[in-house]
């Protein structure tokens, strides 16, 4: 999945670089010493924000039109960046979360003497069964 954010690039006053928030984005921002450095840093933040609201079971949000966005300074700008979410899931994913199942004890039995992985068995047969590319 691909999705495009504006980021707006904001020129730092005590030092060279430019700071990077995301009007649709709560909380992310990020910086760089140069432009080159903040589009890199915006794509992280951008991309790691998305994939933790994913993880969480949240959806990520509609992106604004960057006509409709007012910039504060004459010196800001926008840029649009674009995510690629299913990179990020399998670079930085895996978010641990804790889920009980019931097996018959039968199954049990001849799974602990193969020292078969029940998490890793869980993990494969989800993304077989809904068809994830990670």
């Amino acid at each position: 999945m691909k999705l495009v954010y504006p980021a707006i690039f904001s020129p730092l006053e005590e030092k060279k670089g430019y700071c990077v928030t995301f009007p649709d984005l709560p909380g992310a921002v990020t910086e760089g010493d140069t432009l080159a450095d903040a589009l890199e840093m915006a794509v992280n933040c951008a991309g790691l924000w998305v994939l933790d609201e994913l993880e969480d079971g949240n959806e990520v949000p509609k992106a604004s039109e960057p006509s409709n966005i007012t910039l504060e300074s004459k010196d800001d700008f926008i840029n649009l960046i674009v995510l690629d979410v299913d990179a990020y899931a399998e670079k930085y994913g895996q978010k641990a979360i804790r889920k009980n199942c019931t097996i018959p004890a039968w199954l049990n039995t001849i799974s602990e003497k193969e020292h078969l992985n029940y998490s890793a068995i869980l993990q494969e047969a989800l993304i077989e069964k809904l068809h994830l590319n990670f």
